[in-house]
């Protein structure tokens, strides 16, 4: 699918979020320095507010490759937020290099939290291996997460308690900005956005208790998975062997597995939260290669506030 158009559900520029999610696989993949120039026609392209980016790296004091994307961008003022740790060593021997998420926003970015996300007891290898986060963002009042949870189809214990923590953290965060609302209020503020790249399916435990579809450890939540409620009528696979070489080179099954949650947009002003649309993105090549292992998403959200760029 080609990138939306920007004149359809968005509406007008003062009153709606376009965010953006992508794994960008800028470590592992080959190819990155062209790949890295796909993303940035894309991101032009699509004129994203907010872009979550994971697999994103940072060598010592050097700028992250999501610096080099944001200064890459013409004709636009870009801040950037990046968090990251190092590997353990027997997966990546340099300390020096740290890996993990970052956001790109149009506004600036006002709070920077960087949470490392656990894994359940007895894990080794990879699990432990790698520095799976949640990278909380504070710009234009927007929270904003961005997520890399554990890889294995296998490790659906690990994410289990990954999302239990994503949940905590957001809270956390949020304060008393989703406070319950009482009879004849609404609430002002925006809900939470978390994006991410989270390893499961939506029929997976993990999913289903972020969409208050199971409960986990006796708890529930609810955020709106963007392509559920928004999205077209094709599965909108972001892992894809059929489209994308690097997928397939990788041998990975058909699935969803990268998403825009949003909160719970019940009784807020102006309809705050309300996903107008959810379309795949970087899911055809601009430049003659595939930005990412992964497929993007493009998500339009109601933002009655949204401030001038």
């Amino acid at each position: 699918m080609s990138a939306p158009d920007q004149t359809g559900p968005r509406g007008t520029a003062s009153g709606a979020l376009r965010v953006v999610q992508l794994n960008a696989g800028s470590l592992f993949e080959g190819g990155w320095e062209a790949r890295r120039v796909e993303v940035v026609r894309w991101l032009e392209r699509l004129d994203a507010d907010i872009v979550c980016l994971e697999e994103i790296w940072a060598a010592g004091d050097e700028p992250s490759t999501a610096h080099w994307i944001a200064d890459a961008l013409p004709g636009r003022a870009t801040h950037v937020a990046f968090g990251g740790r190092p590997f353990k060593n027997e997966i990546w021997p340099d300390p020096k290099l740290r890996f993990g998420s970052a956001v790109i926003s149009r506004w600036p970015i006002d709070a920077v939290t960087y949470h490392s996300l656990p894994v359940a007891p007895g894990a080794t290898g990879f699990v432990v291996g790698v520095p799976w986060e949640a990278l909380h963002v504070r710009t234009a009042g927007l929270d904003v997460f961005a997520c890399h949870l554990a890889a294995a189809p296998t490790d659906g214990l690990h994410r289990q308690q990954q999302v239990l923590a994503l949940d905590a953290i957001v809270r956390a965060g949020r304060g008393d900005r989703d406070a319950d609302v009482r009879p004849g209020t609404r609430r002002d503020s925006m809900p939470a956005i978390i994006c991410g790249d989270f390893n499961a399916e939506p029929d997976s435990d993990e999913v289903r208790f972020l969409t208050s579809l199971t409960a986990l450890d006796g708890r529930t939540t609810f955020y709106q998975d963007a392509w559920r409620v928004a999205g077209n009528t094709t599965p909108g696979f972001t892992n894809d062997w059929v489209t994308h070489p690097l997928a397939a080179g990788l041998n990975v099954h058909r699935k969803r597995i990268d998403y825009v949650f949003v909160g719970d947009p019940f009784l807020r002003t102006g309809d705050a939260g309300r996903v107008l649309r959810a379309d795949l993105a970087f899911d055809e090549p601009l430049t003659g290669v595939q930005a990412s292992d992964h497929t993007g998403l493009v998500v339009d959200i109601v933002w009655p506030g949204r401030p001038h760029a």
